[in-house]
C-alpha cells in the first residue's frame, strides 16, 4: 500500500510540473505575439529569432489546451458516473480521454525535455568487438534489430559502408536513419552490446560471449559545421565486396581525412564517386561534431569515457543472454524476457523506460 501511495504522489508531482512548464509556455507566447504584433518591432535584430520561435511553440501551445480541456471534461465525465444509466457511456469517454491525454503527455514530454538535436536523422556504426566471427554475427543481428525497428517507425534507413567478415556478419557497418526524432530513439544505444549463445560453429554446446560497439550520431547539416576544403584530405579506390572481393574496376569508393583533427571517412555503397563522397562528409561532419562536444563535456568533466570505449565484454551496457531468452540494459536495471521479440525490432520497451526516467518526474537541468 505504502508504494501505491508513493506512486501516486509521483504521479501527480509529475503532472503538476508539466501543467506549470505548459502556463510557463504559454506566457511566453503571450509576450512573443505582442512582440510581433508591434510594429516598431520588425526592424530590430531579434524580430525574426522571436517570430521564429513563435512559430515553434504554436503547436505546443494548442496540446496544452487540448490537455487541459481533457482534463476539464473527465472531471465532467465523473459526475456523470453517479447516474446509473449514464455511467457505462461516462466509463467509456473517460478511458478513451485518458488515452489521448497520455499520448498528448509524451508528445509535450518530447518538446520539454529533449535537446535541440533529438529531432535530427542520425548516424549509426556497428563495430564487431570481441569474438571474432560471432562478434560480427552479432553486429549483423544488431544491425537487423534496428532495421526492422525503424521500419517500425516508418523511416528510411540507408547504408553507407560495411565491412562484411567470412561467414556473413559485419565486422563494421556504417548507416544513415531518416526520420523525426531519430535520434531521439537511436541516442539510447550508445556502447557495447554484449552477447550470450551457443555460436553455430560451436560442436561442443559450449555458450559464447562476444560484443558489439555502437555509436550513434545526430545528422550534422552542412551549414552548422564549417569545414574548410584545405583541411581535407580526399583518397578514390575501388569498391570491394563481401569478403573483400571487387564490386567494380571504377575508383568510386572514397575516404575523406580531416587533417587537423585526422578523423576520417570513408563510403564505398554506392556506383558513383559524387554519391559516396557526399555521404562520407556526412559521416565526417557528424563525427567532428561529436568531437567537438566531447570536448566541451570533457571540460566539465575529464574522467568522461568515450561511448565507443574498447569493444570489451567488461564495458558493456547491454547483455542479450539466448539460453534464458533474456535481455538485460545494465545502465537502468531493466531486464526483459522477450529477447526475440526485441531483435525483431521491438525496442520500444527499453526506450520507454529511458524516457519515463529522463522525464518530467525526475529532477532535471533545463535546456
Amino acid at each position: 500500500m505504502k508504494s501505491s501511495r508513493n506512486d501516486m504522489v509521483t504521479k501527480s508531482s509529475e503532472m503538476n510540473n508539466l501543467a506549470a512548464r505548459i502556463e510557463q509556455l504559454k506566457k511566453e507566447f503571450e509576450d512573443l505575439v505582442a512582440f510581433i504584433s508591434d510594429p516598431s518591432n520588425s526592424s530590430l535584430p531579434q524580430y525574426r529569432e522571436k517570430l521564429k520561435r513563435m512559430g515553434e511553440i504554436s503547436d505546443v501551445i494548442k496540446k496544452g489546451d487540448e490537455y487541459f480541456s481533457i482534463d476539464r471534461k473527465i472531471e465532467e465525465l465523473k459526475e456523470l458516473q453517479q447516474d446509473e444509466s449514464l455511467k457505462e457511456i461516462a466509463e467509456q469517454e473517460i478511458s478513451d480521454l485518458l488515452e489521448r491525454k497520455s499520448e498528448i503527455e509524451r508528445e509535450l514530454e518530447d518538446f520539454f525535455f529533449s535537446s535541440p538535436e533529438d529531432k535530427n536523422d542520425c548516424i549509426v556504426e556497428i563495430r564487431a568487438g570481441t569474438g571474432g566471427e560471432e562478434a560480427a554475427l552479432f553486429a549483423k543481428d544488431l544491425f537487423r534489430m534496428y532495421s526492422r525497428f525503424a521500419e517500425r517507425k516508418g523511416w528510411k534507413i540507408e547504408v553507407f559502408d560495411f565491412h562484411a567478415s567470412d561467414l556473413g556478419g559485419f565486422k563494421e557497418i556504417i548507416f544513415f536513419v531518416h526520420g523525426e526524432n531519430a535520434y531521439a530513439n537511436f541516442k539510447y544505444e550508445k556502447g557495447v552490446h554484449r552477447v550470450q549463445r551457443i555460436p553455430d560453429t560451436e560442436a561442443s554446446g559450449r555458450i559464447h560471449t562476444s560484443a558489439a560497439t555502437v555509436a550513434v550520431f545526430p545528422n550534422v547539416e552542412e551549414d552548422e559545421i564549417k569545414i574548410n576544403p584545405e583541411d581535407l584530405k580526399i583518397e578514390t579506390f575501388c569498391s570491394s565486396g563481401h569478403g573483400g572481393q571487387s564490386v567494380n574496376t571504377t575508383y568510386s569508393a572514397v575516404r575523406i581525412t580531416h587533417i587537423p583533427t585526422g578523423i576520417t571517412a570513408s563510403c564505398q555503397d554506392q556506383r558513383s564517386q559524387i554519391q559516396n563522397r557526399a555521404r562520407a562528409m556526412k559521416i565526417l561532419r557528424a563525427r567532428l561534431q561529436d568531437m567537438i562536444k566531447n570536448q566541451k563535456e570533457q571540460e566539465i568533466s575529464k574522467e568522461r569515457k568515450n561511448q565507443i570505449k574498447t569493444g570489451d565484454r567488461s564495458e558493456k551496457i547491454r547483455t542479450y543472454n539466448f539460453p534464458q531468452n533474456r535481455i538485460t540494459d545494465h545502465r537502468i536495471g531493466l531486464t526483459l524476457y522477450n529477447l526475440q521479440e526485441i531483435l525483431d525490432g521491438d525496442l520500444d520497451p527499453i526506450i520507454s523506460q529511458f524516457r519515463r526516467i529522463n522525464g518530467i518526474g525526475f529532477d532535471r537541468e533545463e535546456q
